[in-house]
């Protein structure tokens, strides 16, 4: 005979059980690349490309840890799984873990080191380009944002300055403009990263139309790009793409559209003489290199100290309200005020004129 105690003993674990399998039966499983928890924490994918896994990590309590499955109310996130064609072709690059980073001078200077040994810059622009890289990790804090374009003829570099910055941006999308635009709106509305294009000058108008749209409506938040989508049933069902985030692009000339080119901060390449230590060809060593800075770009996303918002005391008097769109979100990541200013004058130099002092080298 069971025992009083006994019995509610087992009356617990049954209720236990039962209220456990009514929580799992409402969970709804959700396959993400980062998410915004209801505590407000920041969720991240990670990949180990040796061990052919992913995980999500996120910080709490000034520590990092990651899981297969991070329950918030009724959803249970899990990460894309390591298979997935993007992560394993390396069209979307991840981090492996969240590394500690030091100050973001000290992140700068490391991330600029690292642009120095690969690509021929001014050491201007070097900077400049240091914190657009920094400003991708946390540029959806803002509600608008700039592109960087390297425009130039062929053989001045502009592939070699997509493949060692692009790889060190958040969520990098590699493409180029030998790709079909349709599987870009997916790959934008699904990881939410940085584009990075390379050729960007599409040869079809019909191609240049679909870029546009892409360009166009993805430098503002809340402006996603509907695309028509006719369903099994022949009912018209438009999709909604969010196309909106940071995006860095090589070309040879220009859009048509006044409105579309303002939306650039463009850097020039020239043909000339490469500085001597700058190799020819890209080491294997450059990918261990972008995987470190990855991983520390990534520990400053997940800072929860980090909260930036447009300052709109740096707005320039002499640009125009577009111009300082560009301007002001990428000012405000920079802690330096010395450095602020600077750089300030010279995105304004490269935004109104070009200047020779505005070229990347």
């Amino acid at each position: 005979m069971l025992t009083l105690a006994w019995r509610d003993t087992i009356h617990g674990m049954r209720k236990s059980a039962k209220l456990k399998k009514e929580t799992l039966e409402k969970t709804q499983s959700i396959t993400t690349v980062s998410s915004i928890l209801k505590s407000g924490e920041l969720v991240e994918l990670i990949y180990d490309l040796d061990a052919q896994t992913t995980s999500l990590v996120m910080s709490k309590n000034g520590t990092w840890w990651s899981s297969d499955e991070i329950l918030d109310g009724e959803r249970a996130l899990r990460p894309y799984a390591a298979d997935n064609n993007m992560l394993r072709h390396n069209v979307v690059l991840f981090p492996s873990t969240a590394e500690k980073f030091g100050s973001q001078s000290e992140l700068i200077d490391e991330i600029a080191r690292y642009i120095h040994k690969y690509v021929d810059l001014a050491d201007q622009c070097e900077r400049l380009v240091s914190y657009y890289v920094l400003f991708t990790w946390v540029y959806d804090s803002f509600n608008e944002v700039p592109y960087l374009r390297i425009k130039g003829d062929y053989g001045t570099g502009k592939t070699r300055f997509l493949q060692v910055v692009g790889s060190v941006c958040y969520k990098p999308i590699f493409a180029n403009g030998a790709s079909t635009v349709s599987p870009l709106f997916h790959m934008l509305d699904i990881f939410r990263g940085t584009l990075i294009v390379d050729e960007a000058d599409f040869r079809f108008s019909d191609e240049t139309a679909e870029i546009a749209k892409i360009f166009n409506n993805g430098n503002v938040r809340g402006m996603p790009v509907l695309r028509a989508q006719v369903t099994r049933e022949r009912d018209f069902n438009p999709r909604v793409f969010q196309v909106f985030g940071p995006k860095i692009v090589a070309m040879r000339g220009d859009y048509a559209d006044d409105a579309l080119e303002s939306r650039f901060l463009t850097l020039r390449s020239h043909k000339k003489k490469i500085r001597d230590d700058v190799p020819i060809n890209l080491p294997p060593l450059y990918t261990e290199e972008a995987l470190t800075l990855r991983n520390k770009l990534l520990a400053y996303r997940l800072d929860g100290e980090k909260q930036y918002a447009p300052i709109r005391e740096l707005e320039n008097s002499n640009l125009t309200y577009r111009e300082n769109q560009i301007l002001i979100p990428l000012l405000s990541v920079i802690e330096d005020k010395k450095e602020r200013e600077q750089l300030g004058k010279l995105i304004a130099e490269i935004i109104r004129t070009d200047n020779p002092s505005a070229d990347p080298g």
